[in-house]
């Protein structure tokens, strides 16, 4: 079926590449036609020399200044920035003497520029060199527009968490990144420059370039004293081309087995760090982004912290604004009492590691560890050790696994000593055995390290195993705050219990000092709570294995009908609707099938009601 599919694409490529290689297949008879015996090879070599050094000359000024307006067009959804991008793309769709002409009008004699200088911008190398650069700057302009598009702005962010500035971090970081497309359009460029015809001619027909000389020579003399000089220009495009194919080749991956592979354990041996460290982080934060508004204070107790939350609650956000990449209305976040709002996000010392861990990919691991601006390379040896990444210091990060990258990126963090680590969901798009696996790799740090760490997910158990503390938010607003225990015991609503999958919990209402009713029929005698008003909103909370099958012969209490099976994990669940309200427990029994009706036991000690 593939071939089948792939036949008529096949067939429209091969014909336009027989198209684009005729031409130059239909050269090679006329070859023996050229008159190699009137050709003027000084005039020849001096139009080359002036091609080829200022179509170099044009692409050095094409370079200077179109990667930062390529990087500017790329970072700016301004309509200024998209006006200039439509503008500087206009010489690709005006004819070649058409440019020279609209040249000619900046910078001809009769021009103010042209006055200004005496007319030495027209009829000269400079002529010559300035046409080139308007007809071929498009070509870098709009691959380097592409390259940084395409580079994911993630890593300038990582890059600034690690203490680099503005000027470093695109140097060092995104520029490389970007560079074998910006290279190409740089090829493209100089190819460009170096073929223009129509526009030098215009602006400067002395010093004859070589398109203008071939030209002159064809009028003059005919095609066979033409012909020869064919030969520079296929030498060149020969050159570029196998240049072209060497490098696509030298940019293959190396070692492609690795890149889904884990190690069998990727766990961190752990040596318990007493948690004597009084840094805690405090943060008030109000942010406004269109119609969404994020409003969170948050003063947690413990240092091992996360934040819950769907998608679009405002977490991501929240975790950028305490490292500082985010401006925000009110911004105010602490840590150990030591402000870190007034700093920007390179002297923070945060180590922030998004959902891939924003490694850079053109960095061998040793590379990625020496370059936190501060960090410490006896603590670089340490964590090398620690986390067992000695034999991976020469491999960039395509030829890691996931627990390794992760690894990488923890060590990098920590050899600069971060105060405070913010992960972004960094398990999100793991496998669930990869996940737990990592997962506990992690917690076993945690218990290595004194910094703060701030993990934000949508996972509640990945809460509850990495953290102490839990933030809940939606919307942008926060739903309840506290310690793991607190949290997943009395959620604060409705709402809470759902974001945190609880089950068996619910809502209801004192009816006597003694008797509760959890909803539906569903009434329970209980004591002990008469501090609770009548007629009071309640949350309660039953325990799984407080509710009970009743045994062959005993009546039981409530009566209540299987509304379905379902596996989790290889355990056998039974959903359950007693009186009207719904229950969830695990069970083996094989009575309790779809559709039946049996009689339940409540343990009433079990239950746990609570003010809201």
């Amino acid at each position: 079926m593939k071939r089948t599919a792939a036949r008529p694409l096949l067939w429209l490529a091969a014909l336009l590449a027989v198209y684009l290689c005729a031409p130059f297949l239909a050269s090679i008879p006329q070859v023996g036609a050229a008159d190699w015996h009137g050709v003027d090879w000084t005039s020849t070599l001096s139009a080359v020399a002036v091609s080829a050094g200022s179509a170099s000359v044009a692409s050095l000024v094409i370079l200077l200044g179109g990667v930062p307006l390529g990087y500017l067009l790329a970072r700016s959804n301004s309509r200024k920035a998209a006006l200039l991008g439509f503008v500087v793309q206009l010489p690709l769709a005006l004819p070649p003497l058409t440019s020279g002409v609209l040249l000619l009008f900046l910078l001809g004699p009769y021009s103010w520029v042209g006055q200004l200088t005496g007319g030495a911008l027209t009829d000269s190398f400079t002529g010559i060199v300035l046409a080139e650069t308007f007809v071929a700057a498009p070509f870098l302009i709009i691959a380097a527009r592409s390259a940084f598009a395409a580079v994911d702005p993630m890593f300038e962010d990582v890059a600034a968490t690690l203490g680099h500035r503005a000027g470093s971090r695109f140097f060092r970081v995104t520029l490389p990144v970007a560079w074998p497309a910006i290279s190409a359009g740089l090829a493209l460029a100089w190819l460009r420059a170096f073929g223009e015809f129509g526009a030098t001619v215009m602006v400067a027909y002395h010093p004859y370039s070589l398109p203008v000389y071939t030209y002159v020579v064809f009028g003059g003399q005919g095609l066979p004293a033409m012909m020869p000089l064919l030969l520079p220009t296929l030498a060149i495009a020969i050159a570029c081309a196998a240049l072209s194919i060497y490098s696509r080749k030298g940019r293959a991956s190396l070692s492609p087995e690795l890149l889904n592979g884990d190690e069998a354990d990727d766990t961190v041996p752990a040596h318990p760090v007493p948690d004597k460290d009084d840094r805690r982080l405090s943060i008030v934060l109000k942010k406004r982004l269109g119609s969404f508004d994020l409003d969170i204070a948050w003063a947690p107790q413990t240092r091992r912290l996360a934040i819950i939350g769907t998608s679009g609650s405002g977490k991501s956000l929240t975790l950028r604004l305490i490292a500082g990449l985010e401006d925000g209305q009110t911004a105010t976040v602490t840590l150990g009492g030591s402000p870190l709002d007034a700093l920007p996000p390179e002297e923070r010392r945060i180590g922030y590691m998004p959902q891939d861990y924003g490694l850079f990919p053109h960095m061998t691991v040793a590379r990625q560890l020496a370059f936190p601006l501060n960090a410490d390379a006896a603590s670089a040896r340490q964590w090398v050790d620690q986390l067992g990444l000695s034999t991976l210091l020469n491999r960039l990060p395509r030829e890691l696994s996931f627990g390794q990258r992760q690894r990488v990126a923890l060590a990098r963090a920590l050899t600069q000593h971060s105060q405070l680590l913010l992960f972004d969901e960094p398990f999100a798009a793991l496998d669930t055995p990869r996940r737990r696996r990592l997962q506990q790799s992690l917690r076993a740090l945690q218990r290595e390290i004194s910094a703060v760490t701030v993990i934000v997910t949508h996972d509640p158990d990945e809460a509850a195993l990495l953290a102490d503390e839990v933030l809940l938010i939606e919307h942008g607003r926060v739903l309840q705050a506290g310690p793991v225990s607190d949290v997943f015991e009395r959620p604060a609503s409705m709402r809470v219990a759902e974001l945190l999958g609880l089950h068996n919990v619910g809502q209801g209402r004192m009816l006597e000092a003694n008797t509760v009713e959890l909803g539906g029929e569903l009434r329970l005698d209980i004591a002990g709570n008469s501090a609770i008003p009548v007629g009071q909103t309640v949350m309660w909370r039953l325990p799984a294995l407080a509710i009970m099958p009743s045994e062959e012969g005993d009546e039981g209490k409530f009566q209540g009908t299987v509304e379905g099976i379902e596996l989790r994990r290889g355990d056998r669940y039974a959903r359950l609707k007693v009186c009207g309200v719904i229950f969830d427990i695990p069970s083996d029994d094989a009575r309790l099938k779809t559709g039946t009706t049996h009689r339940f036991s409540v343990d009433i000690d079990k239950l746990t009601i609570w003010s809201i």
